[in-house]
């Protein structure tokens, strides 16, 4: 029977439930259990695809085409594996699904209520997404407290019921705040969150104390005797420079065993963290640093600062640059800067590398086709990702192929030259209101020349006809490259390395490249989906090898 794990948050959002959970996953996979992550979000949206990216982070693509809570990103990284869409519950999924049931008459004769059947659908996804994996450890969305936890915690309470009690375990994760007025460790907000926490009938098994500080044992034994439980179940989680330490933090307090044996369970193997160390070590003690710009436009919230729109990049950076003994220092720069003031682009003399990620819509494009120019003319290395590859063929049509009215049709819709342009097929299901239809989710497959860039940099992909080489990556965007340019932008130089061939037989351009530059490589996908922490992405990686050349 499948164990679960239950992982709620006190106090704060944002307290780190996620990396919690990934870590905690990480930690059982090590000790030879096969476990699933599953994420709840109580938000009513269907999934996170049209939330937006300033106030709720990026939105993580699958293999299998789910617009997915950033949070599975941060499980992939950590399990290095891929973790499909069902593995998302969220509140609008359980009560489309409740409702559209009781349309087709699946209740007949019942009075469809919240208990049972709502609390059913929760019950039902969660064992689907659990599958035959012997430990799921599932993360609720927000704060103990929220009224948009109650359904799953209450469907929990009767899994627990069903299963019995020796088969689940609840952690909550929690904060103490330190008050510059006292300077003082608190818990009370912490004895709150496990009061909330039992109001639902449940006590957690496992505390987890994020502090800017590691917990001292006096606030230990206060929480400890709060909660009922054992001492050595409160664990410290303080502050440290890179998540990809929290693992081995929980490991130092023998967490991975701790839970084992409250399952009735031991280790299978011993857990071998060396690799996992000596990436962290070149994390936070590099031989040699570059610094990379991120060109983007989800960069603000308010009056505050949010780059979680783009936390799969950094992340991706992060995990090329252990990869090398190479620190990354990232320079965010809004794109509507160098529409304003040109002359700021000469800022880019001052970094290793530039990147332009994927994003919609018109804001800082003419900012970004600026970039790419500069970067193209002065052989600074560039990696375009999905709108960045795009942006680049228009910024080379204009000047290069002497073509200054490119544009793309998703900014421009009468523009005479539409390098990136809605295919047909697409335009079709527009004019039906299909709009979900259009859109390329998932992992698609690319044919890669052989001589190409972009294929020495997949070393090791598997080798198809003529000695070119297939890969996969994640996408998510709508407009393509419009195969009508494609002659005219290779007669000048521009080379598309890389694409996918759709049913119909129209050829999608997944990947260009610029022969004689230092690194001026673009594509249609995500990269940065299937980059892991130790198993970093090939274009992420070569990218930043290019940009530790001096």
């Amino acid at each position: 029977m499948t164990k679960f794990i239950i992982v709620a948050g006190g106090v704060i959002s944002g307290v780190g439930k996620g990396v919690a959970t990934a870590s905690l996953g990480k930690i059982l996979k090590e000790h030879g259990y096969t476990t699933t992550l599953i994420k709840i979000d109580p938000y009513i949206n269907g999934d996170a695809g049209t939330l937006r990216p300033t106030e709720h982070g990026e939105v993580w693509v699958t293999d299998d085409g789910g617009e997915i809570d950033q949070d599975l990103g941060t499980y992939e990284r950590f399990m290095n594996e891929a973790i499909p869409k069902k593995n998302n519950i969220t509140t609008g999924q359980i009560y489309k699904s409740v409702i559209d049931k009781e349309r087709a008459g699946h209740y007949l004769g019942q009075t469809v209520q919240f208990v049972p059947h709502i609390i059913d659908e929760v019950k039902h996804r969660i064992i689907a997404a659990s599958g035959d994996h012997e430990i799921a450890i599932i993360e609720i969305g927000g704060t103990v407290g929220d009224y948009e936890n109650v359904p799953f915690l209450f469907a929990l309470k009767r899994l627990e019921r069903e299963i019995g009690a020796n088969n689940m375990a609840y952690v909550l994760v929690t904060y103490l705040p330190i008050p510059d007025s006292i300077a003082e460790m608190k818990t009370k907000p912490t004895q709150q969150a496990i009061r909330l926490l039992g109001s639902e009938g449940i006590l957690p098994d496992f505390i987890l104390c994020r502090a800017k500080y590691p917990l001292d044992t006096e606030r230990k034994k206060k929480i400890a005797e709060f909660a009922h439980i054992p001492l050595d179940h409160i664990i410290s989680a303080p502050d440290i420079d890179t998540i990809y330490q929290i693992p081995l933090n929980f490991e130092a307090e023998g967490l991975g065993q701790k839970v084992l044996s409250h399952f009735g369970l031991t280790s299978r193997q011993q857990p071998n963290w060396d690799n996992w160390q000596k990436l962290v070590t070149a994390i936070k003690n590099p031989e040699r640093k570059v610094t990379i710009a991120i060109i983007g436009k989800y960069l603000t919230s308010g009056d505050y600062s949010m780059t979680d729109s783009y936390l799969s990049i950094s992340q991706a950076l992060t995990h090329a640059g252990a990869d090398q003994n190479c620190g990354i220092t990232l320079k965010w720069i809004d794109a509507q800067t160098f529409e304003t003031d040109p002359t700021k682009l000469a800022q880019l003399n001052e970094v290793d590398g530039v990147i332009i990620p994927g994003g919609f819509g018109a804001s800082g494009v003419e900012g970004k086709m600026k970039a790419i120019e500069y970067v193209r003319k002065n052989n600074i290395p560039y990696l375009g990702l999905c709108y960045g590859m795009q942006l680049a063929a228009v910024e080379f049509a204009r000047n290069a192929c002497g073509a200054p009215e490119a544009h793309t049709t998703e900014v421009d819709k009468d523009t005479l030259h539409p390098v990136v342009d809605i295919l047909p097929l697409q335009k079709e299901l527009l004019d039906q209101k299909d709009y979900g239809g259009t859109m390329r989710l998932g992992s698609y497959s690319a044919v890669v020349q052989k001589n190409s860039k972009v294929a020495q940099l997949y070393k090791g992909a598997t080798v198809i006809a003529n000695g070119d080489v297939e890969v996969s990556e994640r996408h998510r965007h709508r407009y393509e490259m419009n195969p009508a340019y494609v002659p005219m932008l290779e007669e000048n130089g521009l080379i598309f390395s890389g694409y996918h061939v759709r049913q119909d037989g129209t050829k999608l351009m997944e990947f260009l490249e610029l022969p004689d530059h230092a690194f001026f490589v673009a594509t249609q996908a995500h990269p940065e989906f299937k980059s892991r922490f130790g198993n970093p992405n090939p274009l992420f990686a070569g990218f930043v090898k290019a940009c530790m050349v001096e």
